[in-house]
């Protein structure tokens, strides 16, 4: 005798697809965003459409309402999960054990690589979150800003066993510097991709560091 649950079928006759397995939230919205992610790089705020990002997604516009809202919501969700990606990367990437030269280096190159590996996520964070206005360029003022922190905190952690030690807000400047300089490379890494995410930040590590390494010590530059 055969199996009852093989003969199901729908109403008009045929068999029955199999129910799919309802996926926990955090998948769905994941899901979304990844797409999301992709449409906004790809075409911007304004030219990014609903039913595409639906589309690549796999999920029903409906859903993607209900989940993270209209459009102008999902873009903001997009810059902030983005910024703390790679807030993250950057901060598991230094072991506070380690001298304070390697700490930077390390968090310069998972900078560079974690862009190399997410362009589109760059692409979203500093390209088009930066002209769109508010309330994203709010959303992009906090990434920022967290950023500083993050630099500042390793730049003061650099000057803190000199004879003159350093104090965080003393770094913020040369925080927004490097944070400054490392936007600017990328732009040009844009137009110039046969460079590797290891040369670029081996540059940058020796345009800071060569200078900055003085002032550590305590030696500082001043007109004749």
């Amino acid at each position: 005798m055969q199996d009852a649950r093989h003969d199901r079928t729908d109403p008009s006759g045929n068999p029955a697809k199999p129910r799919s397995r309802r996926l926990p939230r955090q998948v769905r919205e994941r899901q979304i965003l990844d797409a999301a992610v992709t449409v906004f790089a790809k075409y911007g705020y304004h030219e990014a459409a609903m039913d595409e990002i639906s589309e690549v997604a796999g999920i029903s516009k409906p859903m993607i309402y209900a989940y993270l809202g209209a459009k102008d919501e999902l873009f903001v969700a997009c810059i902030r999960r983005e910024a703390n990606r790679l807030i993250d990367s950057i901060t598991q990437a230094v072991d506070a054990d380690l001298n304070p030269d390697e700490q930077l280096w390390r968090g310069l190159h998972a900078f560079f690589e974690y862009v190399n590996d997410n362009r589109a996520s760059w692409t979203v964070l500093h390209r088009q979150a930066s002209v769109q206005g508010q309330p994203f360029t709010a959303e992009l003022s906090e990434w920022r800003e967290r950023a500083l922190n993050l630099v500042a905190g390793l730049l003061a952690r650099a000057g803190g066993s000199s004879e003159q030690p350093v104090q965080l807000e003393q770094m913020q400047p040369f925080a927004a510097a490097l944070v400054g300089a490392g936007e600017s490379m990328l732009d040009w890494w844009i137009d110039h991709p046969e460079y590797t995410a290891d040369a670029l930040s081996m540059r940058l590590m020796n345009l800071v560091w060569m200078g900055f390494g003085d002032m550590v010590q305590g030696r500082r530059w001043k007109p004749s």
